[in-house]
């Protein structure tokens, strides 16, 4: 089976925008470089040395408004440019504590009242994915069009926050991968477990307005509430978009 990569995007700070890229070096046990790199951390928060998971954190599942915010990093300098349609885009440094304070200035207004509010941002050395491990996910767009004639509407990408998106593979093909190794342009992923969604895929990235029940087509449809599968990288290599894909 192969395909072609149809699309590569990061997500610098977790929850908080997407960034498309046209091409990127994956590195062996690590995440797609600059994902998740950052993430804001709520006031409620029980935070750990390292990686923590994302109950710690301000995301779209409770808060939807995130999910329409898009994202530009400028990896030489550390400043983050972010976009949302109800906001002033707002250029910072994410490491810089007074720039930190005029970001939870911008952001506060699109966290609800009743939600625990956004505090701080925080690093781990690692990309601060929903898996322990650190993922790089797989998405397949002939999943995504099956899933979209199933409810009657498009769905964009973009609600599922995912790394990387592949053409030519069967409708949910790669819920018949796991254990395998998938090769990408010049790298090589071994994919290990399904991804399980959350209220996040329910809103319309374009607006931050919930629109659509995607858990509930998902589970009525197809029996799950799973939408994409998680990757560890295992030999490093240049990956870009329109770049072949195989089965190893």
């Amino acid at each position: 089976m192969t395909g072609a990569l149809a699309q590569i995007c990061r997500h610098p700070i977790k929850g908080h925008g997407r960034e498309a890229l046209a091409s990127v070096r994956l590195l062996a046990g690590a995440c797609l470089p600059w994902d998740r790199h950052w993430a804001v951390a709520h006031e409620a928060a029980n935070l750990q040395p390292g990686w923590n998971p994302c109950v710690n954190f301000a995301r779209g599942a409770k808060a939807p408004a995130l999910m329409a915010i898009s994202s530009r990093l400028e990896e030489a300098t550390g400043v983050v440019t972010l976009t949302h349609p109800t906001r002033d885009s707002l250029a910072f440094r994410p490491d810089d504590p007074a720039d930190v304070a005029r970001f939870l200035a911008w952001v506060r207004p699109l966290n609800p009242e009743n939600r625990a509010q956004p505090v701080g941002i925080v690093t781990a050395g690692r990309g601060m994915t929903d898996s322990e491990f650190p993922s790089v996910s797989i998405l397949n767009r002939a999943s995504l069009a099956d899933l979209s004639a199933w409810m009657g509407m498009d769905l964009s990408p973009d609600r599922w926050r995912g790394n990387l998106w592949l053409d030519g593979a069967a409708p949910w093909a790669e819920f018949g991968w796991i254990g395998q190794n998938i090769r990408i342009g010049g790298a090589v992923l071994k994919i290990m477990e399904r991804i399980t969604r959350c209220n996040a895929t329910k809103v319309d990235p374009e607006t931050g307005a919930a629109n659509a029940d995607t858990l509930g087509a998902l589970e009525a449809g197809f029996g799950h509430q799973d939408f994409g599968v998680y990757a560890i990288v295992v030999e490093s290599g240049p990956i870009a978009v329109g770049d072949e894909w195989r089965l190893a």
